[in-house]
Formats: C-alpha cells, sequence, structure tokens
C-alpha cells in the first residue's frame, strides 16, 4: 500500500508543480492572458485568467493603405494596433501623435490608452498620450515617436 501512495503522490507532485509553473510562466510572458497548463490527461481543469485592461485591438491596414480613420482614434484617447506595434492617439481635437506600442522598461506591448496615459499591463508604466514621455515608471525613457500621416480622415504610417 506504502508504494501505491508514493506513486500517488509523485503524480499529483508533478501534476501540480508543471501546472504551477506553467501557468506562472504564462503570467509572465506580457500578452496579458494566462492559461492553465494542461494536465497529465491534456485537458485543463482551470479557465483561462481574464485580465481587468480592455484589449488592444489588432487591426490590418484597411486595403487602401490606411492605419485608421481618424474617427476611430477617440479624442483624449488612442488605439493600439498590435500587429504594427503602434499605438496611435488624439491628445486634443484633431491632434494625431503615434508611438512604438513596446513598453521601454521590458519590451511588453502596451495594453491600453486611458486617463491620458498609455499603459503598459506588465509593470504599469504609463507615458503621455501627447509626446510619449514617463508618466509613471518603472519605464525610464519615452516610448519612440512614430511617423504617420493624416490625409482626410484616413491616417497611414508615413
Amino acid at each position: 500500500m506504502a508504494e501505491i501512495d508514493n506513486a500517488t503522490r509523485r503524480t499529483v507532485i508533478m501534476g501540480v508543480g508543471a501546472g504551477g509553473l506553467a501557468a506562472v510562466l504564462a503570467a509572465c510572458g506580457g500578452s496579458g492572458e494566462t492559461t492553465a497548463a494542461p494536465a497529465g490527461d491534456g485537458q485543463s481543469s482551470a479557465p483561462a485568467a481574464e485580465t481587468s485592461a480592455p484589449a488592444a485591438e489588432s487591426s490590418a491596414p484597411a486595403a487602401d493603405g490606411a492605419l485608421a480613420a481618424t474617427a476611430d482614434i477617440p479624442e483624449g484617447g488612442g488605439k493600439i494596433f498590435e500587429a504594427q506595434k503602434v499605438v496611435v492617439t488624439q491628445p486634443s481635437a484633431g491632434q494625431f501623435k503615434a508611438f512604438n506600442a513596446m513598453c521601454t522598461h521590458k519590451g511588453c506591448p502596451v495594453g491600453s490608452v486611458e486617463g491620458g496615459s498609455i499603459v503598459c499591463p506588465c509593470h504599469n508604466s504609463k507615458f503621455s498620450i501627447s509626446d510619449g514621455s514617463v508618466q509613471g515608471g518603472p519605464a525610464t525613457q519615452p516610448l519612440a515617436e512614430v511617423k504617420i500621416n493624416v490625409s482626410g480622415d484616413q491616417i497611414t504610417l508615413a
């Protein structure tokens, strides 16, 4: 009986250990989403964790090459384009800016634009929607500006 108990304990410890490690590693991945590792039978008993930050949109450029319509970028806010690794903001009416969407602290993709800031979900660094400057650390370097063209109601990468 002791032999069966030891084997069962090892199986449970190994299953929990591997699942726990995978969950910790997934949480550090910077994508803002975590998923549970499959159990020994390939089935996961825990659902993926949900994030509280708004999801970034991954919009591909329109067929005409436009990144976005000016109406898509809220005044005082912005929109993240994951595929292009760029965040476009509108600090004031009719003024559009674009920045590299990778945080200068550890290279995580920024996750939201809220309250006049571009926010990185990994360590909560915040950057100005006006000039990309650091509003709150741990980041110490600003987001790099990205050149865009605004023509009529269309925004394109320069």
